[in-house]
């Protein structure tokens, strides 16, 4: 091992760690050749004191000395619970220098995503969605880093940062195959727990592998303790230097420091007042040593850890309610007694203070000595500061939620609107504390109920079970009426409809329409009552229920948007029963205004939420009304995409993309779109009815395209397989799985899983053919073994298509009538499916009957414009069969 430095400037903290430093240096070296390699993650791991801040210190100045732009920033253990913390401290100094033009031009269209999470633009209105905040950023800092190449990105205590930080490395490090970026962070392992910790595994997951650092040899510490105090320290000091700090290199500084204020002599007669001057530098001794400082001195370092980042003079002053003079007085106290300690200029302006702590060790340590009472005081009085310099109400909410309650309503209010600023910048989870805490005040009698659901409403996305606990509570209180009481359980039926409790939610709107009188309120609930169970795929629905819902929006002229909503309800009703297409498609033309969705029924409005438009623009798509569909389709993904929304709203914006680009006969497209909602869905969650909408489109897209292993792998992998979610899934799952099953040769599995959907249609009443095309299927797959079951269900079928009245329906019914067939009657079943198909919008089944009527009339012709419209589609199994056939009758390929 080494036992003395080249350097005397080298940090005293950085003894025994060349291979460290070499990793370092080779990594920015490997940044700095080549502007197209790859980006770089290492992680320092290593308990408190065995010098990871002093490794990122030498990483700076190795990149600085390369040319390299470095930004840097650290957690807090008294800040983990503000949100974007760290990632404001790294990213701010570099944006708050640009004009705001050139800073909206850098962020391009995620400005008014990131710009509220990173202090620099005001938040809007509505709520923003936290994964698409999240990916703003991601995008953000690939932008910025493209723009300071080379970039090295220095982030230290991250076991410490908050959640919200996290959520965005973890996504960053795992998109830096195209980037040339180097970050280094630093923790302490076991620090994080639950949600953090995975998201810190998920960053080591793609950091390269690097030891975790270990404590100095007894050889290093007695190099390290001759070159602090002299070459004449001897022998047996040196080792119980060594004994005494077991090898941590930020208590043998300490411990030296002390030794050499103390100007003991490094020999063994004085080595035994080693351990006395080891405890006074941690623990109950930094107390000890604190307070022998005077009271003053005292209270200085306690309001500096209370504020904990951004210190200065003048704020300590203020909380610790002395003058300006003593205040510096006892600032050079701290920093002459090694407490505190100005901040590093090297390290960049990322907190804006004059003073802090000389190590996370002694923050934490000073922050834990203060009576618990008076902590408590001294951050309700940190928080009236934070709001006298106009701050916000965010700013002080991590003060807030330390303060004792005492049935303040004033604090009840404040915390309350940091909720709301903590929602409207992509922080839900900040929201939910400042909303629980408000909880334990307690709020008055008369906003009690409001406080316990806008509590709800943070936690609908991340926590169903507790938002219905809160909701519940709120409905039980006095105090929520008129249009909050039934935005209240319209939220209340959400979350449980999220948790797979529909029956409780059909009862919960069932139960509070039947208390209001007529009008707006009633009808909107009994709208919501439909829509939950039209997108129920189980066996709840009364018989009756579609003739109830007619005849409620027999009486809607689309007046107002609960009139609308009934009247797409019903639109979307009469389409998976299979009635008739035309007055499908006038229901839903009579919900629009001027052909768009009305104001308050948007994709990205929350009075509804997303399920009406998606029913309306599904409704269109199965009618043949594909304009309507994929103009619906495409606004939905430019809203959620402008509004910042990457979260399970985007996937199914892009699933619903890809079911419009493969009713289209877009099989490409479609194709992409439905692995982009696939990737989105994954982030979001298995299980979901939106990550079943992405694989069970994909795969049907896959089939059509005749890529039947890829087909059978994504299943696989997605676990594309019974059991079904207990919502409906457009197209029918189980159609598509027994079409996967017959692809892969498995035919009476195939047979099974299509019988199965067969007894799930009639329970539901899903007669649309389109939609739920099990019958074709079976009909050919059983045509061999029982010719007159296949030519039953062709028939109906084709009774069913006639009803629903598309020309696509009667055209795939025709299609299964002629692969029935043989001969002439083949043939001219052929030509008919052919005749309807061309005029129907979809592309890819007019290929597939102009491939069939070639090759049951033996036709060049037709098998060549199958063949052309069957490679326009990407159908390429298609056309491999189009081509086969045509060299089959001689046609030269």
């Amino acid at each position: 091992m080494t036992e003395v430095r080249p350097t005397a400037a080298t940090s005293a903290s950085l003894w025994e760690r060349d291979q460290e430093i070499a990793v370092l240096t080779q990594a920015v070296d490997a940044l700095c050749a080549d502007r197209s390699s790859p980006g770089t993650v290492l992680v320092l791991r290593g308990e408190a004191g065995l010098g990871k801040t002093a490794l990122l210190a030498e990483a700076r100045r190795i990149a600085e000395r390369a040319g390299c732009t470095v930004w840097s920033a650290r957690g807090g253990e008294t800040l983990r619970s503000v949100p974007f913390n760290v990632v404001r401290q790294l990213l701010q100094p570099a944006l708050v220098t640009m004009l705001p033009e050139e800073a909206r031009e850098y962020l391009g269209d995620r400005y008014d995503v990131v710009g509220p999470a990173l202090g620099i633009a005001d938040p809007g209105e509505r709520q923003a969605d936290p994964q698409g905040v999240c990916d703003g950023l991601v995008t953000a800092v690939r932008r910025l880093a493209r723009r300071e190449y080379p970039l090295v990105l220095l982030l230290d205590d991250v076991h410490w940062a908050d959640q919200e930080t996290l959520r965005w490395l973890a996504a960053f490090a795992e998109r830096l195959e195209d980037l040339p970026v180097l970050v280094v962070a630093a923790r302490r392992p076991g620090e994080a727990d639950g949600e953090s910790a995975r998201l810190l595994d998920t960053v080591a997951a793609a950091a390269r592998p690097l030891a975790t650092l270990s404590a100095l040899t007894p050889e290093a510490t007695a190099g390290l303790t001759r070159a602090t105090l002299g070459a004449h320290a001897d022998a047996p000091f040196c080792r119980e230097v060594w004994a005494v700090t077991g090898g941590n290199p930020y208590d043998t500084v300490e411990l030296l420091a002390k030794v050499r204020d103390s100007e003991l002599e490094p020999v063994e007669a004085q080595a035994g007042e080693l351990r006395a001057l080891n405890r006074a530098a941690r623990g109950g001794g930094l107390v000890s040593r604190l307070e022998d400082l005077g009271v003053d001195a005292t209270r200085f370092a306690w309001a500096a850890a209370i504020l904990g980042t951004g210190i200065t003079v003048d704020m300590v002053a203020r909380l610790a309610t002395m003058d300006r003079d003593d205040a510096v007085r006892c600032a050079d106290l701290l920093r002459d007694a090694r407490i505190l300690t100005e901040p590093d200029p090297a390290a960049g302006p990322a907190v804006l203070g004059e003073l802090e702590f000389v190590h996370p060790l002694i923050a934490s340590a000073v922050y834990h000595s203060i009576p618990d009472a008076l902590r408590r005081a001294m951050h309700g009085i940190a928080a009236q500061i934070v709001a006298d310099l106009g701050l916000g109400a965010a700013a002080a909410s991590r003060h807030l939620i330390q303060v004792h309650p005492e049935d303040d309503q004033e604090i009840v209010e404040q915390l309350r609107e940091a909720a709301r600023e903590h929602l409207a910048v992509g922080a839900p989870d900040a929201a939910r504390r400042c909303l629980e805490r408000a909880l334990d005040e307690p709020p008055s009698p008369d906003t009690h109920a409001r406080v316990l659901y806008e509590l709800g409403c943070a936690t609908l996305l991340t926590a169903p079970a507790t938002t219905i606990a809160h909701l519940r509570s709120a409905l039980a209180m006095p105090g929520l009426d008129g249009q909050a009481r039934v935005d209240a359980v319209f939220r209340l039926s959400q979350a449980l409809t999220h948790n797979n409790q529909l029956d409780e939610a059909l009862r919960t709107v069932g139960t509070e329409a039947a208390r209001l009188p007529d009008g707006p309120a009633r009808l909107r609930l009994q709208a919501v009552r439909y829509m939950w169970e039209g997108i129920h795929a189980g066996e709840t629905a009364s018989p009756d229920r579609s003739a109830r819902l007619a005849a409620l929006a027999a009486t809607c002229t689309g007046r107002d948007n609960a009139e609308r909503a009934l009247l797409i309800l019903r639109g979307f009703d009469a389409m998976t029963h299979g009635e008739n297409a035309e007055e499908v498609a006038e229901l839903c033309d009579r919900a629009l205004v001027n052909g768009r969705l009305a104001p308050g029924l948007g994709w990205t409005d929350t009075e509804w939420g997303l399920e009406l438009p998606m029913m309306l623009a599904s409704s269109y798509a199965y009618t043949d009304r594909l304009d309507r569909a994929e103009a619906l389709f495409t606004d939905a993904l430019r809203a959620y995409q402008s509004a910042g929304w990457s979260g399970g709203h985007l996937a199914l914006a892009h699933a619903y993309l890809g079911l419009g680009h493969r009713r289209r006969g877009r099989l490409t497209e479609a194709e992409d779109a439905l692995r982009e909602s696939l990737r989105l869905a994954e982030r979001v969650g298995r299980g979901l009815p939106l990550y079943w909408s992405a694989t069970c489109n994909l795969v049907d897209t896959l089939l059509a395209r005749g890529h039947v292993d890829e087909a059978w792998s994504i299943a696989e992998q997605y676990g594309f397989a019974p059991p079904y979610p207990s919502t409906i899934v457009l197209p029918d799952p189980r159609s598509v799985r027994g079409r996967l099953l017959l692809a892969v040769g498995r035919t009476e599995d195939g047979i099974g899983e299509l019988e199965a959907a067969e007894k799930a249609a009639a329970t539901r009443g899903h007669h649309n053919p389109v939609l739920v095309p099990w019958a074709v299927d079976l009909a050919r797959a059983v045509a061999a073994e029982d010719p007159a079951r296949a030519a039953r269900l062709a028939s109906d079928a084709r009774r069913q298509a006639e009803r629903f009245g598309t020309d696509t329906a009667i055209g795939e019914a025709l299609r299964c009538a002629a692969a029935l067939e043989t001969g002439q009657r083949a043939v001219r079943l052929a030509a008919q499916a052919v005749a309807y198909l061309e005029a129907s919008p979809c592309q890819y089944e007019h290929a597939a009957a102009r491939v069939e009527y070639g090759i049951a009339a033996r036709s060049t012709a037709e098998l060549e414009r199958g063949l052309a419209l069957a490679r326009s589609c990407g159908a390429d199994g298609l056309a491999a069969r189009a081509e086969k056939a045509l060299q089959a009758v001689g046609v030269p390929l």
